[in-house]
């Protein structure tokens, strides 16, 4: 078995274990791997094993992944590319044209140091910056399909690059065009952003607190920053390899929308099972829809935090599903599925999860 090593003198790996390459720490071995430095060298190693008829795994920071024991039967490729580019829009906005491989907090601590506004309450989140239109990455009240102006994707169909426009990327709550399908890689990612000292309005009652001030008010960037990092910390969601809660794939579950029909009966359930004077906590949704909270949903359905073994639920935070050391993901996916089962007992909602599933499922 190869071992990875410098990307120039080892481009092409086999038998890498994955869990090297996830968040988690689980996975088993890439039939091969390549690293793709720039553009180029990821559309050219996607464009090889497709004429090899190839299974293809395109894999960025690891950081939303659940990969199966058995590893991946094909080729994996790691985009590695850091190009960054800035570019005057006019007036007060500023375009940030990032390679799929960059890293994402890294990025978003320089547009802050830059005085560029829009991204500011999504520091702290793992990964690389090819996987945040994917999942339209969101945090504390931003999501990234708020500042993507377009995305420069291959598309395996016709084997051309294309540009394609926010509306095009067809964003919605943790979901995209990109998501659950295999047509479009994700090559670079432009960001339109505004030159302003302050951050965008406060969104999220939880930020707003820590900042001691109210929703709808703006601070200073560094502030908001700094305040989502340390909130991010103290729920396990900021990489340190000291800490074993965030050997994780962030949340594990998405926050259930569910129609008006489905709510009340929610409530109904919520009512004779917790009493009729505990309210949930939810948040109106387009078309009459109300979003749940699905740590909410965990705890109050008799999940501790810490519960689980060798896979567990995180000691800081209901909603991450961690690898403390000596898990594999047939662990990891066994305590999804039975927080899942119960959730839906208790509530009659059924939980989805966020993280890609790879030779596995839940």
């Amino acid at each position: 078995m190869s071992r990875p090593g410098p990307a120039d003198s080892a481009p092409v790996l086999t038998g890498v274990p994955l869990a090297d390459y996830t968040t988690l720490r689980l996975g088993g071995p890439a039939a091969r791997l390549r690293v793709a430095r720039d553009t180029d060298e990821l559309v050219a190693a996607v464009a090889e094993a497709e004429s090899a008829g190839e299974p293809l795994l395109v894999l960025g920071g690891g950081s939303n992944l659940v990969v199966s024991d058995d590893g991946f039967p094909g080729t994996v490729v790691h985009a590695d590319s850091q190009a960054v580019e800035f570019t005057e829009a006019g007036g007060d906005r500023v375009r940030v044209r990032a390679a799929a491989g960059v890293h994402w907090d890294p990025l978003v601590q320089r547009v802050v140091a830059e005085g560029l506004s829009g991204v500011e309450f999504l520091s702290g989140i793992p990964g690389r910056v090819g996987a945040t239109p994917i999942q339209n990455v969101g945090a504390y009240g931003q999501e990234v399909s708020q500042t993507i102006a377009e995305v420069l994707v291959y598309d395996r169909r016709t084997g051309e690059r294309r540009t394609l426009t926010n509306a095009e990327c067809g964003f919605a709550y943790r979901d995209s065009v990109f998501k659950g399908a295999d047509r479009h890689v994700v090559c670079e990612v432009v960001f339109e952003l505004t030159r302003s000292p302050l951050s965008r309005p406060i969104r999220y009652a939880e930020v707003a607190r820590a900042l001691g001030t109210e929703a709808g008010a703006r601070v200073p960037l560094a502030e908001a920053r700094a305040t989502v990092l340390e909130l991010r910390r103290g729920k396990g969601m900021v990489l340190d390899p000291d800490d074993p809660d965030t050997r994780s794939a962030g949340s594990f579950f998405t926050n259930p929308v569910l129609d008006p029909e489905d709510y009340a009966e929610f409530t109904r359930r919520a009512a004779d099972l917790l009493g009729p004077d505990v309210q949930p906590p939810a948040h109106p949704g387009p078309d009459g829809r109300v979003k749940l909270s699905a740590a909410w949903l965990i705890d109050r359905a008799g999940f501790a935090r810490g519960h689980g073994s060798p896979a567990r639920i995180s000691t800081k935070h209901t909603l991450a599903l961690t690898n403390p050391g000596g898990a594999t993901t047939a662990d990891l996916l066994s305590l999804a599925r039975e927080v899942r089962a119960g959730v839906a007992k208790a509530f009659g909602v059924t939980l989805v999860n966020e993280p890609v599933m790879v030779g596995v499922s839940l």
